[in-house]
């Protein structure tokens, strides 16, 4: 009997199921927050939808039980997997007091979540990947088994972090991957004026690294590349650079209008290269994926979608007095 594509790289029936329901569960908050956004009910959405299949086929190659990971902020198909739910998602648009990331702190899309090794995140793009190369020093350092993995946009591959971090884990063949999710656009700046080379993943060698493009809109790809880079850093062979081609379906966040840069052909020609009705083409083709079956998981997801919303909604706000924790040491806190 012939292998399917996901048999091959040793994925079982479950396993692809388990990627697309978690590419669908993140597609599902990310437009529910876009409707909360336009009713005036959450400040800000800086959006996911493009992005699931690399984010998910990624994180699928990593073991969520001890690898750390510093997602950057679209990355919610990457910390769905490891862990965070619809509610701890819901509470973060919400800023209310139980988010898990910040307290309410932070905007949406800075995750942060200790008990799954998620890694806070910051405002100024690629911070992310200078943390994830000191864990990974860390790792190796102590002799600890697990890898870090970094996530951030092509437009952030401009940035001196990038080059710092990715020359560091290069000369010192730290444990990590580094994934750019390349959307084509670093807010309205198209990919060709940001980049003198053909792909991010060009520039790898010069950090005495691995470099390799992939589709980001098919996530077995993703997980393919990903697997074979996260078993190297694994055995001490050093990191990996993993570029991503995907397209950013949406504005590059709530506050930004991209008919302003991008015509509405172009628009419409990119929803061809919506990764979620293309993984569950694939999936009905190979008899893993039913009609029935698509409905039956769209409603649980759903449901769960609509139980989030309304626990964070109703959610106690953080007491104002509480602004400064964490800013500032306690009295006797160092004594």
């Amino acid at each position: 009997m012939t292998q399917t594509r996901h048999e091959k790289l040793g994925l079982t029936n479950e396993d692809v199921l388990h990627i697309y329901q978690t590419m669908l569960m993140a597609r599902r908050i990310d437009e529910r927050m876009w409707l909360l956004n336009r009713a005036g009910k959450i400040p800000f959405v800086v959006s996911c939808q493009g992005q699931e299949a690399a984010q998910v086929g990624a994180a699928y190659a990593l073991d969520n039980d001890k690898d750390w990971i510093a997602p950057y902020y679209r990355d919610m198909g990457v910390v769905l997997h490891f862990g965070m739910t619809a509610k701890d998602l819901m509470l973060s648009a919400f800023a209310k007091a139980e988010d898990p990331n910040s307290g309410g702190r932070q905007m949406p899309g800075h995750f942060g979540q200790r008990k799954n090794r998620i890694l806070t995140g910051s405002s100024p793009v690629t911070t992310q990947l200078p943390h994830a190369v000191g864990v990974a020093l860390a790792a190796k350092m102590r002799g600890e088994d697990f890898i870090t993995f970094v996530t951030l946009g092509e437009g952030s591959s401009n940035q001196g972090d990038f080059h710092e971090g990715m020359n560091f884990a290069g000369v010192h063949k730290l444990p990590t991957v580094v994934m750019v999710e390349n959307n084509k656009y670093a807010i309205s700046v198209p990919v060709d004026k940001q980049l003198a080379c053909e792909n991010v993943s060009d520039r790898a060698i010069g950090y005495g690294m691995p470099g390799v493009t992939v589709d980001g809109t098919d996530p077995l790809a993703v997980y393919e590349a990903m697997k074979t880079a996260a078993d190297r850093a694994r055995s001490g062979e050093g990191p990996s650079l993993v570029e991503a081609i995907c397209y950013r379906l949406t504005a590059h966040s709530s506050d930004d209008d991209h008919r302003q840069y991008r015509d509405a052909e172009e628009l419409e020609n990119e929803k061809q290269f919506d990764p979620l009705p293309k993984f569950a083409a694939y999936l009905k083709e190979v008899g893993v994926l039913t009609e029935e079956l698509e409905k039956e998981m769209d409603e649980a997801i759903m449901k769960e979608v609509n139980e989030a919303t309304e626990y964070a909604e109703s959610a106690p706000y953080a007491a104002p007095e509480s602004a400064l924790l964490h800013v500032y040491a306690e009295k006797g806190e160092n004594d």
